[in-house]
């Protein structure tokens, strides 16, 4: 008799083992992520809460600027609807002046504000020089100081020097809030960028600044981005400096003219929305317009040409 010899088992056997372990791992993972009826509720119910604690001011900011003067304090919707406090705004205050000075300053500030951080940022990623890691530090430590304490020895200092009432001293002071920050967040960016870039540069014959201006500013297009809207949030919405430095309705700002609506002499709620809404349309311009760069410049920093 010719003896038996056992076959071996089939090599689909061996794989099913994986397989179906894997199957049940996630099976487990189904069950664990899958959220009870009451945990479904609670985590809807806690971002309804969310969305009108974040939608109701603004939204309530905007039916004010509709409502007469004597209704501003109404706790009804809009019962007569009406543009005098637009009119009143636009025709009959400075705020057409102000709006030309904060897009002055804020430009000149937006500009210089990311070129300078971009270039500092790039040179403290890519070169090592002495006083590098002090200079990193003071870029930090610059970020601590609150406004009240900054705010005295800013004003003497552009006193010193001519600068107040001026728009040159406003657009120096909001470098000096935006470009620290802007500039440790610069140097995250280009730290995300394979270096090897550079030396491709210097091999085509490009200085540093060429290929930092051609090669790698191109694929850092979302921190631009970011660092762009940054810096006009802080020159376009901020009160405290333009309030100090800036006398005069000629001179105001948006922001320090906004504070001739509202104080010890006056109490013009309506005129005070109305002009807040038309403040916050640039801004929410300028918004749109970062985050579909942001989104594109990360595509563009993705793919290989």
């Amino acid at each position: 008799m010719t003896p038996t010899t056992a076959k071996p088992a089939p090599a689909t056997t061996a794989k099913a083992a994986p397989a179906t372990r894997a199957k049940a791992a996630q099976d487990r993972r189904g069950r664990r992520d899958r959220r009870t009826p009451l945990a479904s509720v609670g985590l809807h119910l806690g971002l309804l809460i969310a969305a009108v604690v974040a939608v109701f001011p603004p939204l309530w900011l905007l039916v004010t600027s509709f409502k007469p003067r004597d209704d501003a304090f109404s706790t009804q919707l809009v019962t007569h609807f009406t543009f005098a406090n637009y009119r009143h705004v636009l025709a009959d205050t400075e705020f057409l002046t102000w709006f030309g000075n904060s897009v002055i300053i804020v430009g000149v500030t937006t500009v210089l504000g990311v070129f300078i951080a971009a270039t500092t940022g790039y040179a403290v990623s890519r070169f090592r020089f002495p006083g590098m890691r002090p200079l990193m530090w003071l870029l930090l430590i610059t970020q601590m100081f609150p406004v009240a304490v900054l705010i005295v020895p800013l004003y003497n200092l552009m006193a010193s020097l001519g600068l107040l009432n001026q728009p040159t001293g406003l657009i120096i002071t909001y470098l000096t809030i935006a470009v620290p920050f802007c500039a440790w967040m610069m140097k995250g960016f280009f730290d995300t960028i394979p270096a090897e870039i550079d030396e491709s540069g210097r091999v085509d014959g490009l200085n540093p600044f060429g290929t930092f201006w051609r090669l790698v500013l191109p694929l850092a297009r979302p921190g631009l981005a970011v660092t762009g809207f940054y810096t006009f949030v802080t020159a376009w919405a901020e009160v405290a400096y333009a309030s100090a430095f800036m006398t005069g309705e000629e001179n105001l700002t948006l922001a320090g003219g906004l504070q001739t609506f509202v104080n010890q002499y006056t109490n013009d709620w309506g005129s005070m929305t109305a002009a807040a809404v038309i403040i916050a349309v640039p801004a929410a311009l300028v918004f749109a317009f970062a985050q579909r760069h942001l989104v594109s410049g990360l595509t563009a920093g993705t793919t290989k040409g």
